[in-house]
């Protein structure tokens, strides 16, 4: 398994010249700045949630398009012990992708870890949400609405609608996201 930034560095190299787009161009599609994108296109720079949400959106792509490995078996065990994660929020919000997104399926999974007493705002993106708590007690805030979900509960939502995790708990909470993509993206 390559190490994550190196994964995200091949995808979005490989994108961009796929669709002939300089990388002032990607910049300005983003809001990214041009010498960030350099430096993630060389693996310098491991980039965090937010800042691959920005370049999904800006490309109108799947997050987990950058995470994507190049090949797959056709039968895929995966211990997500052993998954890099795309860190963001100073090592607090650790997103893992387990089953990144494929347009014949049109969905993707990710696993999250959100330590005690942080949270995360989530940007608008295409899709729809799936939660499901795998432990402890998070609080999704959607629209300035929350709703407060523990082990074994879920909930789904419009994720072009402002949203953010908080975990205003003492212990990690984990919990599975599926994005659900409707419509063809790339």
């Amino acid at each position: 398994m390559e190490p994550i930034e190196e994964v995200i560095a091949n995808n979005l190299v490989n994108l961009r010249k796929k669709r002939g787009l300089s990388l002032d161009k990607v910049a300005d599609l983003t809001g990214v700045s041009k010498a960030m994108l350099a430096q993630i296109e060389k693996g310098k720079s491991s980039p965090t949630v937010t800042t691959l949400w920005k370049i999904a959106n800006g490309l109108q792509v799947s997050f987990s398009v950058f995470m994507k490995e190049a090949v797959k078996p056709q039968i895929e065990k995966i211990n997500i012990n052993q998954l890099p994660p795309v860190i963001d929020n100073n090592g607090n919000y650790l997103v893992y992708s387990i089953f990144p997104y494929h347009p014949e399926k049109k969905f993707e999974i990710f696993t999250v870890d959100l330590k005690p007493g942080y949270s995360h705002i989530s940007e608008k993106h295409l899709g729809e949400e799936y939660i499901l708590i795998k432990s402890g007690e998070l609080t999704i805030d959607i629209h300035g609405k929350e709703f407060v979900l523990t082990t074994n509960e879920t909930i789904n939502f419009s994720s072009s609608a402002e949203h953010s995790y908080i975990n205003s708990s003492k212990e990690l909470v984990s919990f599975y996201i599926l994005i659900y993509y409707p419509d063809d993206i790339h």
